[in-house]
């Protein structure tokens, strides 16, 4: 498999979502989805998409409300730290890596399943994202965005061979 180096940005409400076997959410804020975006969500998700949330800080209230209108009969469910996600090429034996602290707070896996289906994977408190980016940006350790990355590979491993 290659991934392409371009980063593509698709809308929630569009049907180019249905391009993307995974997408990305990530923000420090406010989340909305009018009635047609959520619907468009729900229909990708329950056609195989997966959706991976990364909160940045700031946006677990809003995305939180927000996939309760895509999925009102669903609750975000903790992973425990045996789930495969956790356990591809990297072992992450205690769960998600702590990347970014704000609040003093655990990192934390939360999913959406549908029909015994991990469908959307939401990591709380984490801040993969951050060791994502250039050294520059966050001057986190080599060990660190080490740390990241390695989740970051498992998710993709994950949903590209679940």
């Amino acid at each position: 498999m290659t991934l392409s180096p371009n980063i593509a940005t698709v809308e929630v409400g569009s049907t180019d979502i249905f391009q993307y076997p995974f997408v990305h959410m990530t923000g420090h804020g406010n989340v909305v989805f009018s009635n047609e975006e959520a619907q468009n969500l729900r229909m990708y998700l329950l056609s195989g998409g997966f959706l991976h949330i990364d909160d940045n800080y700031g946006i677990d209230q809003f995305v939180r409300a927000q996939m309760k209108i895509v999925f009102p009969e669903l609750d975000f469910v903790e992973l425990p730290y045996n789930h495969p996600i956790y356990n591809q090429k990297y072992k992450f034996p205690n769960g998600l890596p702590k990347i970014h602290e704000h609040d003093n707070k655990p990192a934390q896996g939360f999913g959406l399943f549908w029909e015994g289906r991990l469908i959307c994977f939401y990591t709380y408190e984490c801040d993969l994202g951050d060791g994502w980016e250039d050294f520059e940006v966050h001057k986190d350790s080599e060990a660190t965005r080490t740390k990241a990355l390695q989740m970051g590979a498992n998710i993709l491993n994950y949903v590209f061979t679940r």
